[in-house]
């Protein structure tokens, strides 16, 4: 297990989302209309504000006002608070309040995506990009295949990779725009 994603300019929010599982899935689900760097500092700012991540503690407090707390912790407070609510019942009804065991658990991919998609917030650029954290970070076999052949959070492991990252994501985005239209262009 890493000692810290880098994904924050935060070292005790890159240090939490990496020790932490249900921190890194709360960052996964704030990953959202917002920068990758505000998304993953949300985990850290949610813990000061509430005291804790416990689930439990998360699946039952009333989270909006934490998020809408200055400084915000999204920019879309109130869905936000209650995707991270969803998430946490999810993780406490699912997996007895153990935000690991969506992957631990997982026996090989096809299971690790299953377990993966039916977190609320959660689709499939979501569930190849922690897959890929998972296999690259992690070193955790099931998630192998889910890695795309394109840059993902699970390539960064540095500031300077995550400026690189955010690069290529904006360049592969442009690319993916211009093939959709191209495709919806009467023939």
């Amino acid at each position: 297990m890493p000692d810290r994603l880098w994904f924050t300019a935060s070292d005790p929010a890159n240090a939490l989302i990496a020790t932490d599982p249900m921190a890194l899935l709360i960052g996964f689900v704030l990953d959202q209309q917002v920068s990758v760097q505000k998304a993953f500092a949300g985990p850290l700012a949610l813990q000061e504000r509430l005291g804790s991540l416990d689930v439990e503690a998360l699946a039952t407090a009333d989270l909006e006002p934490l998020f809408r707390e200055k400084p915000a912790i999204h920019r879309y407070p109130g869905a936000m608070a209650r995707r991270v609510q969803e998430l946490a019942v999810h993780v406490r009804d699912e997996y007895d309040g153990e935000a690991a065991r969506v992957w631990s658990d997982a026996a090989d991919a096809t299971e690790l995506r299953a377990n993966l998609l039916a977190l609320p917030g959660f689709g499939t650029m979501k569930v190849t990009s922690l897959g890929a954290v998972l296999a690259k970070h992690y070193d955790l076999a099931a998630a192998q295949e889910l890695v795309p052949w394109h840059p993902t959070l699970g390539d960064v492991d540095s500031a300077q990779a995550l400026t690189d990252y955010q690069t290529a994501k904006k360049q592969h985005k442009a690319e993916w725009a211009r093939a959709r239209a191209t495709a919806a262009r009467p023939g």
